[in-house]
């Protein structure tokens, strides 16, 4: 600390000579060292930026290989090199921060040494003349001095030092600087107080002006501010009045250097805010997937997920693997593991997010149907260590999200099974199905697309198999299997989507306005996704309409029945592929309602293929703008209903144009998979 503080001690001293008043002096001292700093502060200050405006590119690290810290820590060094941020430089302003307040407490301690610059022999004199270590206690020296405690001295250089130690005074604005709280109390208790004070002042002022303090969570935000003040408190209580001038001055003074950098630097002409509001939001989503902490079956589920886990990576050649999101999605797969369990015997290991899923009670009456249940959070390390010959999955994304090709097995196969019979390029994220070996294609419309954007973005050649859409196969039997008989009461189903602009978001209260009367019985059915991510919304609205007679209104919120596909003479719906479903199932028609078009690819006319939720919906049925609905939607809907004969035959047509295989239930992927097994087996001998 010698040869820290005696360079500093220097500027001390020219600053005492200035002022002729130690307070004043420690005060310019500071304000100089802020001033000597500050190019360091630039380059703090600029740093800050640099690692805020990659902020959003580190978060979408993060949600792109979640899960996976090795994968993350080597990208994101990867993005420090790129843009020459080093984390560890930002512990050096810190570093000198520290030495400086130890320079001020040593330079305040022995300002016989570092400000008035005395010798040591003539110290040891002043300190032997009354018994104390002159190391230790030089403020004990001039107490003496001052009081005239040292008596009888003769040498000429030490009678000189005494007249400049009796210049040399210690108080400040009736404060003296040498006092410690803790040994002097009365109103000397302000002096910890006011460091705290200053500290919690700087913290607040950094929280919302430091352009990275700003980017922080409040748990780290105030966490550091907590311990920011508490620190100042213990300083205050333990060191002298002077140190915690220095102290309380250095924090203000932080306070207004931030403001001028913020002014010559201002950070919002680096950072792209709404891009880091993007990423965060991202990152905050995927974070959430075990967020069912709240479930009072959470503990014991995390049980079964750990078994399940363990029995899943226990079982050798696995052969086929399915993943699912939740129970309603067992509809998309049920005609492949039918015909798989009736062709083969092959066992068919299922993986489910839903601890509820109904494939539990299903798998006790098929042995050869291994169901585990694995949370959302638990999946993604579950795939990158993902050892079967094929998986199968309805979910996109593949590798562009949270969901990774396995690390440990480079020839698994994955394939694309359709939840829906829309398009794929406008209706999914760029490149959502760029990473799947196989795409089970609904019809045509997908063939094209897929085809055309390997053209465009000059990528691999995917295995294209003419799956066809069992589902629609299964909802027309079943609704022909149904009793038909003609009512007087029609039934409306209104089914939206769960994007922006969706039906229950944007015009529901109007629908059930213009509509519930005598004549019809409305049905509310929400999507599947929207219940699940907007609970508190959808209670609020089926609150709204508790006291509607059910024989008016009902709500259904059971989305592995479909009674309202068959039963309703009409659908009311926005952009939601069920009214594709419900046409071709009853082959009546569909009342549209234009809201925002979904758009997950803003770039999906680089493709050129004109989307089949586009060209489908006027052969289908009638559109009408929201702004038509209080004038038109009655008369609309009364029109369609008595017209429903008209649109049976033309439906039906278009239906066996639009789908592959139509009538084969899923065949021609149970030929596929169980072909892709054989010669698998094959290879591996």
């Amino acid at each position: 600390m010698y040869y820290i503080c005696y360079p500093f001690g220097y500027l001390m001293k020219w600053c005492w000579e200035l002022m002729q008043n130690y307070g004043l002096a420690i005060i310019v001292f500071t304000v100089l060292t802020k001033i000597v700093m500050l190019p360091l502060s630039i380059w703090v200050h600029k740093n800050s930026i640099k690692i805020v405006k990659i902020q959003p590119e580190v978060n979408f690290l993060k949600v792109r290989y979640f899960g996976d810290r090795e994968r993350i820590a080597e990208e994101e060094s990867k993005l420090h090199k790129r843009v020459k941020y080093n984390p560890l430089l930002s512990i050096i302003p810190l570093a000198i921060q520290v030495l400086l307040l130890f320079a001020v407490l040593y330079i305040i301690k022995e300002p016989l040494t570092h400000v008035l610059r005395i010798d040591n022999g003539i110290l040891q004199q002043l300190a032997n003349a009354i018994n104390v270590d002159f190391q230790a206690d030089q403020l004990a020296i001039i107490r003496a001095v001052q009081n005239g405690s040292i008596t009888g001295m003769t040498d000429p250089e030490v009678i000189s030092a005494m007249e400049l130690i009796k210049t040399f005074n210690l108080d400040f604005i009736g404060i003296r600087l040498d006092a410690v709280t803790t040994q002097v109390w009365g109103w000397y208790i302000l002096s910890p107080v006011a460091a705290a004070l200053s500290s919690f002042l700087m913290c607040y002022a950094q929280n919302k002006a430091n352009v990275i303090q700003a980017e922080q969570t409040k748990f780290n935000k105030y966490g550091m501010m907590i311990l920011s003040v508490g620190l100042s408190l213990y300083l205050g209580f333990g060191t002298y009045a002077g140190v915690v001038l220095y102290w309380v001055t250095g924090n203000l003074l932080a306070i207004v250097q931030q403001f001028i950098l913020n002014a010559a630097i201002n950070p919002k002409k680096y950072v792209d805010y709404e891009e880091l509001q993007r990423s965060r939001e991202e990152l905050k989503k995927i974070q959430s997937l075990d967020s069912g902490r709240s479930d009072k079956n959470y503990r014991a589920n995390q049980k079964r997920e750990k078994a399940d886990y363990k029995r899943f990576f226990k079982i050798v050649n696995k052969h086929l693997v399915i993943w699912s999101e939740r129970s309603g999605f067992y509809k998309y797969y049920e005609a492949l593991i039918n015909g798989l369990l009736a062709k083969s015997n092959i066992v068919i290991h299922y993986i489910t997010n839903d601890p509820n899923d109904a494939i539990f009670e299903k798998a006790k009456e098929e042995p050869r149907i291994k169901p585990y249940y694995i949370g959302q959070k638990k999946l993604i390390t579950l795939m990158m260590r993902m050892d079967a010959d094929i998986v199968v999955m309805t979910t996109p994304d593949l590798q562009t999200q949270y969901i990774k090709r396995s690390l440990v097995r480079k020839d698994v196969e994955y394939i694309y099974v359709p939840h829906d019979m829309m398009s794929v390029h406008m209706g999914f994220r760029k490149g959502s199905l760029d990473n799947f070996d196989t795409v089970f294609c609904t019809g045509a419309h997908v063939e094209r697309e897929v085809r055309a954007t390997e053209r465009v973005y000059n990528l691999p050649e995917k295995t294209l198999v003419k799956f066809g859409y069992p589902l629609a196969e299964k909802l027309e039997a079943a609704y022909e299997a149904e009793p038909k008989e003609e009512r007087t009461v029609k039934e409306i189903l209104i089914a939206p989507s769960w994007q922006e602009d969706n039906l229950l978001d944007s015009c529901v209260d109007t629908l059930i306005e213009k509509l519930l009367s005598d004549k019809y019985h409305l049905t509310v059915r929400p999507h599947p996704e929207y219940s699940k991510r907007y609970k508190e919304k959808l209670q609020i609205l089926v609150e709204k309409y508790k006291d509607v007679p059910e024989e008016r209104l009902s709500f259904e919120l059971d989305f592995t029945a479909n009674k309202s596909i068959y039963s309703s003479d009409l659908l009311i719906t926005d952009w939601s592929g069920i009214a594709y479903e419900f046409a071709f199932a009853t082959k009546k028609p569909v009342l549209f309602v234009n809201t925002k078009m979904k758009v997950e690819n803003p770039d999906w006319e680089e493709i050129g293929e004109t989307p089949a939720e586009i060209y489908l919906r006027p052969q289908i049925g009638h559109a009408l703008e929201k702004g038509e609905l209080d004038s038109k939607v009655a008369e609309a809907a009364a029109d369609l209903i008595g017209r429903s004969a008209e649109y049976h035959d033309k439906i039906n047509e278009l239906k066996l144009s639009h789908l592959f295989s139509y009538g084969t239930n899923g065949s021609e992927g149970v030929k596929y998979i169980l072909h892709r097994l054989a010669d698998m087996q094959k290879t591996k001998k």
